[in-house]
């Protein structure tokens, strides 16, 4: 009885110190306004997904979008949460900070949305978050708003799962000019080994795209310190390529999964012409 008490006082002391879901968008939402952006939901395959862009637009030949992370997936180790919105939408943070072109901001199956009333299976913020389903529908949106920028080509920038997403969304097309991660989950059979947890068993993993990605141009970066994923599962991604197709990994000193890289986007953005 007392290690029933003692399972239940934890799971209501996560789940009070989490904002709601209602608080996750509304925050995303506030921030967006401050910089004159605005939110619209993207219809594509079997989910809707939420997306923001500035209210004013200028028509452009490339648009930059940012792909979300995992968002809010997990309680802890083994409780799934019950709504994957992101509690700090590092991914929007990046965006907001970019200043260089058209961009966009896009969130990932499940956010923002209201996963529960939506009836979003938690299968596609746990075990399948990178399934084919998931990577076609993100594929689908990026088209809706790279026709709504009147846009040719694409730079892909995905933050830590949406570096997976990213990557596997540039394994299949032919108009991307650069793909960007930021501590992005690159192979994650080598990441739920080095943390022993269970295998995403249902997602497409990037490390098996090398072939459909070694003529793309890319750069990814990854924290000193991050200990989620670390500087050697991006590494070992870089490694599966051949000398002369092998992508730039950089590594910043100072920096983990989540700081300092919205506070330092501008500065680092202007290193990518040395990454290409």
């Amino acid at each position: 009885m007392k290690l029933l008490w003692s399972i239940a006082s934890l799971f209501l002391s996560s789940c009070m110190t989490v904002p709601s879901f209602e608080e996750r968008r509304r925050s995303a939402d506030e921030l967006a306004a401050l910089y004159g952006w605005r939110s619209i939901s993207l219809e594509a395959r079997q989910f809707d997904l939420m997306a923001y862009m500035p209210s004013v637009r200028t028509p452009g030949k490339t648009l930059t979008i940012f792909v979300e992370g995992d968002g809010y997936a997990w309680i802890d180790r083994t409780l799934p949460s019950f709504d994957p919105t992101p509690r700090d939408p590092v991914a929007l943070r990046l965006a907001l900070a970019h200043q260089d072109g058209n961009v966009a901001y896009l969130g990932r199956p499940c956010q923002y949305i209201d996963a529960e009333l939506s009836k979003c299976s938690r299968h596609y913020w746990t075990d399948e978050r990178f399934a084919p389903e998931v990577i076609a529908a993100t594929a689908e949106a990026i088209d809706i708003l790279k026709r709504s920028f009147g846009a040719s080509r694409l730079i892909l920038v995905g933050y830590s799962g949406g570096g997976a997403v990213a990557t596997l969304v540039a394994a299949r097309r032919n108009d991307i000019e650069q793909l960007v991660t930021v501590a992005g989950n690159l192979d994650h059979r080598a990441w739920t080994t080095h943390h022993r947890i269970t295998p995403l068993v249902g997602s497409l993993n990037p490390a098996d795209q090398v072939d459909a990605l070694r003529e793309i141009a890319q750069w990814h970066l990854v924290g000193a310190n991050d200990t989620n994923i670390t500087p050697e599962i991006v590494q070992g991604f870089a490694n599966r390529f051949p000398q002369n197709h092998r992508p730039i990994v950089t590594v910043k000193t100072g920096f983990d999964h989540r700081c300092c890289w919205a506070e330092n986007w501008t500065a680092i953005w202007r290193l990518r012409a040395e990454a290409r």
